[in-house]
């Protein structure tokens, strides 16, 4: 069974994103269930900070050694950071997906748009 947080929200594309900060601010990254059936990761595309990012759309890949694979942006906003150290250690998706493994942070264009994501519970029902 795959390690799914509750306090976090998640895409059907197996994207999971906190709670924005009082700045509207998102951290983003694949889940524990992505990263497993992706196998090792050894590289990872993601914009650099000032790209604009539209809701759904193809933003980044994760390539491992079985796959290569599109990261969607889950929410609609502005790159503001993004996660220098998977340039150097790609395998931390594999080893902390939900804490040194993270991809970008977005500053969401509308704050309640994090509203639309799915909750813990209605991923866990998705994955199985």
């Amino acid at each position: 069974m795959s390690n799914i947080p509750a306090d976090l929200s998640y895409t059907a594309e197996h994207e999971w994103v906190v709670a924005p900060t009082a700045e509207g601010v998102v951290r983003i990254g694949i889940t524990d269930f992505a990263q497993d059936a992706l196998g090792d990761v050894v590289y990872v595309q993601m914009p650099e900070p000032g790209t604009e990012v539209t809701a759904d759309t193809v933003v980044g890949e994760v390539e491992s050694t079985k796959s290569v694979s599109d990261i969607y942006a889950p929410l609609t906003g502005t790159v503001t950071a993004r996660n220098e150290a998977l340039d150097a250690d790609p395998a931390l998706i594999n080893s902390d997906p939900y804490g040194d493994g993270w991809l970008v942070e977005i500053t969401l264009a509308d704050a309640a748009s994090y509203g639309t994501l799915l909750s813990a519970a209605d991923y866990q029902e998705k994955v199985g």
